[in-house]
């Protein structure tokens, strides 16, 4: 038995270039062209392959350091026989003859070439990657991590970026190699909870990695108290909206002067009956309106995707603020209720709402949602769909603002708001369109009857 030293090959102009993976381990058995390294330039993602076959010994290089031409980086027990044939057989370090993966660095304009551009904060995704340890219930090794799969720099560069484990990772190309169809594969698996490995669990099935845990205690004094149900139920709901729509939020704001007019003068009519008439029915009926001109803000996606149920009813939730937690009890058939009616059924579910009386029946059915924190404060806020609904509306605390007529500044009240969208389902286009419609309702009721 020998020792035979690996040292860095030919590589090209580089120097000083970054290793991004140690392959192999001491005690690991390489043959003649495994790879044992894998360096990474600011032009390209090399692999060095090991010259000779034999027993790795001994490591003299670690992960993220940096490496030239002729650096000594392994030690590798082999038979005499093959020591002494090693250098003819294959120069290692010799330009004349450099190790083919070296090859493609140099000439990346080569058909054979794989080349990567490297990916931003590629080593911290490799060391700390939570997609990686949740899947396969152990922590991530960045130095032994993908060590015995067969991949292309380019592959292993893209799994790098996304923090999948080759190792776990079975690949369909020749011999078992591993292409970029198999990594994608894989990320499909955790995402749709299909995968059964050890750990899944600790991600929820969602693919998103958990968020490290702190002892906060460390810090200074703290309290825990337990989330209230409502939250717990709400939350789970808001988590999972947020993860599956892609949400876009169009904001604007309404010259709503007159209207606010029309309430106050209506005021004391209202009260007689037992009402109190606020600025969020009207919004409620202008809504309404706006959706029957724009039915795919009236809709929800079919579950593949594939299609949009436009409905034909109008029931609107509106989220309130209760003592547990936010709840969104539905007001229905608003398109064939009147102001006072309205009034009502928001006074009835609201308080129901607040004593926590609210049924099933309650909060089912919704088309569309309004959130108003108007009555708190604020000036804009991004509101979360409430699926499978694919729009929603968010009420913010509208404010006197000088505006200009043509010739002169005049008070105006406006209100700002924002719609949040599934942009799967609705354009950018007309979002904006949607969101105009209902401003230009709330600033003249009249339009509400025409």
């Amino acid at each position: 038995m020998a020792i035979q030293q690996v040292t860095i090959p030919d590589i090209g102009d580089f120097d000083a270039v970054e290793i991004i993976e140690i392959l192999v381990s001491v005690g690991d058995t390489v043959a003649v062209d495994d790879s044992l390294l894998t360096l990474e330039s600011d032009k390209a993602t090399m692999e060095i392959p090991s010259p000779v076959a034999g027993t790795v010994k001994s490591i003299a290089v670690e992960m993220g350091g940096s490496v030239s031409e002729g650096d000594h980086v392994f030690d590798i027990e082999v038979e005499d026989s093959a020591a002494a044939s090693a250098p003819a057989e294959k120069p290692v370090a010799e330009k004349s003859q450099p190790a083919p993966a070296v090859q493609a660095a140099e000439a990346p304009q080569a058909p054979k070439a794989e080349t990567s551009k490297p990916a931003p904060a590629t080593h911290a995704t490799v060391e700390n990657s939570p997609v990686v340890a949740a899947a396969a219930n152990k922590p991530v090794n960045a130095q032994t991590m993908s060590a015995k799969s067969h991949a292309s720099p380019s592959v292993r560069a893209f799994a790098r970026k996304l923090g999948v484990d080759l190792g776990n990772v079975n690949g369909s190309g020749p011999k078992g190699r591993i292409v970029q169809t198999d990594v994608e594969a894989a990320i499909k698996a955790v995402m749709s909870g299909a995968t059964a490995a050890p750990g899944q669990a600790a991600m929820s099935g969602s693919g998103i990695p958990p968020i490290p845990e702190v002892d906060f205690s460390k810090f200074g004094e703290t309290t825990t108290e337990e989330l209230g149900r409502i939250k717990k139920i709400s939350g789970k709901f808001l988590h999972a909206s947020w993860l599956n729509v892609p949400h876009v939020t169009q904001f604007d704001e309404s010259d709503i002067t007159e209207m606010d007019q029309f309430r106050k003068d209506q005021k004391a009519s209202a009260e007689k009956q037992g009402i109190k008439l606020t600025p969020l029915v009207f919004v409620m009926k202008a809504v309404v309106k706006a959706l029957q001109d724009f039915p795919s803000f009236n809709a929800s996606l079919s579950v593949d995707g594939q299609s949009i149920i436009k409905k034909q009813y109008y029931n609107i939730g509106i989220a309130v603020d209760t003592p547990n937690g936010l709840m969104v009890p539905v007001v229905k058939d608003v398109d064939q209720k009147g102001i006072y009616e309205l009034s009502r059924d928001l006074m009835e579910i609201s308080a129901k709402a607040r004593d926590g009386k609210l049924g099933p029946a309650d909060m089912a059915g919704g088309t569309f949602t309004i959130s108003s924190l108007g009555g708190i404060g604020g000036t804009q806020f991004t509101p979360i769909v409430n699926a499978p609904e694919v729009a929603i509306m968010g009420l913010s605390k509208a404010k006197m603002q000088p505006v200009w007529n043509g010739s002169e500044f005049m008070p105006r009240l406006i209100m700002p708001f924002s719609v949040s969208y599934d942009h799967r389902a609705i354009d950018g286009a007309e979002g904006v369109r949607f969101t105009t419609t209902v401003g230009k309702y709330l600033t003249d009721l009249r339009q509400l009857i025409l």
